[in-house]
């Protein structure tokens, strides 16, 4: 599944790099959604990272790795658990692509210095926040959305699993005197 999200996500942002302006937008459903072509330099929603690019990149990397990991090596019992963790690994490394790549294949950035492209804009009513003016959520692609629904996805869902490796839902924990059984 995380193969196939980060596919879909690289198709769609080589489609905006390469038939769109740097800033062009467009309606998609009535102003509501715009397809608008942006390029993060930073994390998600544009944050800027304090440390620099390449500790991002970097950081990334080490991150994506753990996932792999974490999915291969300990399986996570609950279906919806590995479903979250595909969805962060699949943003991650759609996201890790255009940093590492894009910069070197666009001929724009030295390698792990690249900027990832954007181009979903939904409207949201107009908020002022800290004395800003906001009328739009943060411009976001395909890699944003899975590493927004799989963390809120995993949110949802850590509180149902157990606490130990050995105990299985809806059982009581080993050594409590429950789990013995009375002749």
């Amino acid at each position: 599944m995380a193969c196939v999200l980060v596919v879909l996500d690289q198709i769609t942002k080589l489609w905006v790099k390469n038939n769109m302006f740097l800033g062009e937008s467009h309606p998609l459903v009535g102003e509501f959604v715009r397809l608008t072509y942006v390029e993060n330099p930073g994390m998600a929603f544009g944050i800027e990272f304090g440390a620099g690019k390449i500790v991002l990149t970097l950081v990334t990397i080490v991150v994506a790795a753990f996932l792999v990991w974490y999915l291969l090596r300990l399986r996570p019992a609950h279906w919806s658990v590995q479903l979250a963790v595909g969805l962060i690994l699949a943003g991650a490394v759609g996201n890790l692509i255009d940093r590492a790549f894009y910069g070197v294949i666009f001929n724009e950035d030295p390698l792990f210095f690249g900027k990832v492209v954007d181009f979903i804009q939904v409207d949201i009513p107009d908020i002022s926040w800290f004395g800003d003016r906001y009328t739009h959520w943060p411009v976001f692609n395909v890699a944003d959305s899975c590493v927004s629904v799989g963390v809120v996805t995993l949110l949802f869902v850590s509180h149902k699993l157990p606490s130990k490796q050995n105990e299985q839902p809806g059982t009581p924990p080993i050594g409590t005197g429950q789990d013995r059984t009375h002749a």
